[in-house]
């Protein structure tokens, strides 16, 4: 039971990485909605910008969820996503390594799942 035990651990790693992963890629952009309420607006004014910053954590975890049994398409709807934002910011470089670096990461992990055909999180 040992060995057996072991050895799926690398495999459940693998299996889980981008989930979790892409979960705190939605967590981090939604901390970045918190800016909203750093004005001296009042809580009222300030939350519908508040709602507005939260889009693209929504759209992150709108794709997680999409992609939870079909990593094929967490591979390219995360590749799409790092692009167009790279292309939307394309003269903040340091904005696009923060945000699409870690978006390209999660689409390499699932590709990465897809290619491998590891068994599916059901």
């Amino acid at each position: 039971m040992g060995t057996t035990a072991l050895a799926a651990t690398p495999d459940k790693a693998l299996l889980w990485a981008p989930r979790l992963l892409a979960v705190a890629v939605s967590l981090f952009l939604g901390v970045f909605a918190l800016d909203a309420f750093g004005s001296d607006t009042s809580f009222v004014q300030a939350l519908p910008d508040f709602l507005l910053h939260l889009i693209p954590a929504a759209i992150v975890a709108a794709v997680v969820a999409l992609a939870w049994n079909r990593e094929w398409i967490g591979a390219v709807l995360f590749t799409a996503l790092a692009v167009a934002y790279a292309v939307t910011a394309r003269e903040h470089l340091s904005w696009i390594a923060t945000i699409s670096g870690p978006l390209l990461v999660v689409a390499a992990l699932y590709a990465w799942n897809w290619i491998a055909g590891r068994p599916r999180v059901s």
